[in-house]
């Protein structure tokens, strides 16, 4: 991994030859480990991270744990963009100093609350703030009509986008879309680098191909992790050999290359 004074800035990593594949982690190990795989870029998940203090995902509840992982990802010789959900406030002014103080690369805020579109005119109030704020942070507005299954249509994307690129977005992030034509449209329409969860059955490159320039991971890997651990488990309750997995050594060190870096 280059050192920060060569690394490729954040917006840059949005223009390669291929997409942004950004894993999403929920705590420090699994965004060291992330980080070990070669990624120049790491998300946090607020459905991971809410997770795991007990939590579950949205009702702003993932606002003092994500701000306390992003901090404590800070030596990461790597970019952090942070899930903000909504930005934990409907005050644009309270948002832009909450993101302030995070200190990463990038923030991830979506214009859901409560489970509901909000409108777009308020949130692109929070991007603004943001913005002025923040110069230099990669701002990723998320349009959560199709995740939220409200008005799903890509012209009304189109239309919550465009107000978001205006107010400062550098990116616009659509959950949910996953329709190679209804995908290529969005990407051809949209001014910025768009932005999406994995889609089942298609390729970073075809999703590239499609013109998206960055693919989310989400609470996929965290998700992952959690059937994995359960499968070690009855696996050996059911008498069958433990699976392979990482030696404690290696994981133990991976943490001690981290911890020298505070």
């Amino acid at each position: 991994m280059p050192t920060e004074s060569r690394r490729p800035r954040f917006h840059d990593l949005h223009r390669g030859e291929r997409p942004l594949l950004l894993p999403n982690a929920w705590d420090v190990a699994s965004a060291v480990a992330f980080v070990d795989a070669g990624f120049p870029a790491v998300g946090t998940t607020s459905f991971g991270v809410g997770a795991a203090a007990g939590r579950p995902d949205g009702g702003r509840a993932s606002r003092d744990a994500t701000a306390a992982l992003v901090r404590a990802l800070a030596p990461l010789d790597a970019h952090v963009s942070a899930d903000v959900e909504d930005g934990y406030s409907d005050d644009p002014e309270e948002v832009a100093a909450y993101v302030a103080g995070l200190g990463c690369a990038g923030v991830n805020v979506e214009d859901g609350t409560d489970g509901r579109l909000v409108d777009p005119a308020a949130h692109a109030e929070k991007i603004a703030a943001i913005r002025e704020r923040c110069p230099e942070i990669f701002i990723n507005a998320r349009v959560d009509d199709y995740w939220l299954g409200e008005d799903a249509t890509v012209p009304a994307v189109l239309r919550r986008a465009e107000v978001y690129v205006a107010a400062g977005a550098d990116g616009v992030f659509v959950p949910g879309a996953t329709d190679p034509g209804e995908l290529r449209e969005l990407a051809a329409a949209i001014p910025v680098p768009v932005n999406v969860l994995a889609v089942p059955g298609r390729t970073l490159d075809e999703l590239g191909g499609l013109g998206v320039r960055r693919v989310s991971t989400g609470s996929l890997p965290y998700r992952a992790a959690l059937d994995a651990a359960v499968g070690v488990a009855t696996a050996i309750r059911a008498g069958e050999p433990p699976v392979a997995a990482t030696s404690y050594r290696d994981a133990q060190q991976a943490l001690v290359r981290f911890a020298e870096r505070t």
